[in-house]
């Protein structure tokens, strides 16, 4: 579904990932974020391909990717499990080192990953967000107002899972016009279908939840045991002025204290959806960080 960029299946380490793979050059790895699939790289990634191997695969419990079963501690959806996914799918593939970019959800893998499996990342950026940890320990009301979706999703089953499932279409584009700078017209229509059908299918509904429930939980055992552990490649930071993390935080500040280096950072005229809402300057601060750290 993004033009030049054919899609396979893929053996991750516990799940099966949907992936779109095109373009040719050093591997870069693309994360999608919450409610979307892949297809939110679908403007930026034919830019990128230019120079890398772009890859683009569905998270698992996201889109057409595998949805395995939940467990009680929630292991099965926490980050360390997806950048375990990732690991595996980018050996399958032949990259044993790469770069990585991830958005929202996408970008707490990404950080999870960079701790994990340090000498495998190369480069990493993460696109609006703050760690996990640090949005949990700063919420008040107003934080809890903006992300309030956060808290809902983490109810027990199957509350959040039968409520989102009576009207997908409704919550998707709620999500999307809700934290987008311009409302649901910055999205492309194929875009917004592909989410909305994912979200039509009730495994990934429980997966996205699950995703949810492990951040409130095993995710935060995991951050608090690596409290002393540092992101040790190279990262860019990119939010947007109109979005909730950047009226709450000192978005750069926050990586900054987890990063053993220097933080690249910029700030992007648009909401929470940078890749969508603004391609071209997305793509441009990508291309310009990735080059300017490329190997191989």
């Amino acid at each position: 579904m993004i033009a030049g960029f054919p899609v396979r299946r893929v053996r991750g380490s516990g799940a099966e990932l949907h992936v779109a793979m095109g373009g040719g050059g050093p591997p870069l790895l693309l994360l999608h974020g919450y409610p979307q699939t892949h297809m939110m790289w679908h403007r930026v990634a034919p830019v990128l391909a230019r120079h890398f191997t772009v890859i683009c695969p569905d998270l698992r419990g996201y889109g057409a990717s595998e949805c395995p079963p939940s467990d009680d501690d929630h292991r099965a959806y926490s980050k360390r499990a997806m950048a375990a996914d990732l690991v595996a799918v980018m050996q399958e593939l032949g990259f044993s080192r790469f770069a990585a970019a991830g958005h929202d959800r996408g970008g707490r893998v990404l950080h999870r990953l960079c701790l994990d499996h340090p000498d495998l990342v190369s480069s990493a950026a993460v696109l609006d967000i703050v760690p996990t940890r640090t949005v949990f320990e700063a919420t008040d009301q107003a934080l809890a107002t903006g992300y309030y979706h956060w808290f809902f999703l983490i109810q027990s089953p199957p509350l959040p899972e039968r409520m989102i499932s009576a009207d997908p279409e409704f919550w998707v584009t709620s999500k999307l016009s809700r934290w987008s700078g311009s409302g649901l017209a910055a999205f492309a229509p194929e875009a917004v279908d592909a989410y909305v059908a994912a979200f039509r299918e009730a495994a990934v509904v429980h997966g996205s939840c699950e995703d949810y429930r492990a951040a409130a939980t095993i995710d935060l055992d995991d951050d608090r045991a690596d409290d002393s552990q540092r992101i040790r490649c190279p990262l860019l930071v990119l939010w947007g002025e109109r979005g909730l993390m950047h009226r709450h935080f000192d978005v750069p500040a926050t990586w900054q204290e987890k990063a053993a280096g220097p933080v690249s950072s910029e700030l992007l005229p648009c909401g929470h959806f940078l890749p969508e809402e603004q391609p071209e300057l997305t793509a441009a601060a990508l291309l310009s960080f990735f080059l300017r750290h490329r190997t191989g």
